[in-house]
């Protein structure tokens, strides 16, 4: 059982594990241990609420397939043990990016100081425009 937050859990039925073999260099032991893992979960058949799951399904990752199945490969460690334990706690990432919801942002209105400040520089800036005009002369 993966417990995600407080009151999400997901059950072994859930996701599978497969050995794989790892890639890249790893010397005589890479041809013959698997030691990598895939870990697939299926959004649309989990427990996790519908809120989570249409949030799932509407990032841009590229781990999440078209069927709607998470499938995230480990290989970082050198054993089976530690590389599903990666590949838990990535899925678990993936879900609580999913649940993640922003604040809202409430507009301010600008102070009376910053509008009268900016009103200001503004007929400063106009003051020293209007000497750059040619010169009159009143012969």
């Amino acid at each position: 059982m993966i417990v995600v937050t407080k009151t999400i859990k997901l059950t072994d039925s859930e996701y599978t594990f497969t050995p794989i073999r790892a890639q890249g260099a790893g010397g005589q032991n890479v041809n013959k241990v698997s030691s990598a893992v895939q870990l697939r979960f299926d959004i649309g058949n989990s427990s996790l609420p519908q809120r989570y799951k249409t949030s799932l399904l509407h990032l841009s990752d590229q781990r999440i397939t078209n069927d709607g199945v998470i499938v995230i490969k480990a290989q970082k460690y050198r054993t089976l043990e530690k590389n599903k334990e990666d590949a838990i706690q990535r899925l678990k990432d993936i879900i609580n990016k999913a649940g993640y919801t922003r604040k809202s942002r409430k507009p301010t209105k600008p102070t009376f100081g910053s509008r009268q400040r900016r009103v200001d520089s503004k007929v400063k800036r106009g003051k020293i425009k209007s000497l750059r005009g040619k010169i009159k002369s009143e012969i």
